[in-house]
């Protein structure tokens, strides 16, 4: 059971983490003002998606949510990676771009599995 939880809890903290970091750079960094232009993404939607990265980190980092709500971050967050792999792939980016999704998608996963076990 320890195991278990410490992978939950590092795979979940990776996770948090890239979306808190990603959110952030969203609000301070005009590259990323640059980059949702060269997908051809509306300014808004970077505003919607970082307030909607930094809820869902919250929603995961803290144990007392409900498991049902942080089935719907993870559910958030996997389509969030999945898009990101697709509008790189898309675009043109390097391959490195369009992996980078997936993996942390691999992760998010460990991290959905994990919870499942901690819970039971």
């Amino acid at each position: 059971m320890k195991k278990d939880k410490i992978v939950f809890w590092v795979s979940t903290s990776i996770i948090s983490l890239m979306m808190l970091f990603s959110a952030s750079q969203y609000f301070m960094n005009p590259k990323m003002a640059g980059a949702f232009v060269h997908f051809g993404f509306p300014n808004y939607f970077r505003i919607e998606l970082g307030i909607a990265k930094i809820i869902g980190a919250i929603v995961l980092l803290v144990p007392q949510f409900p498991t049902k709500i942080k089935e719907w971050a993870y559910a958030g967050f996997g389509i969030v990676l999945i898009s990101a792999s697709v509008a790189h792939y898309a675009c043109g980016d390097p391959m490195a771009n369009v992996i980078t999704p997936i993996v942390l998608l691999g992760i998010l996963l460990v991290s959905n599995v994990y919870l499942g076990k901690i819970k039971n």
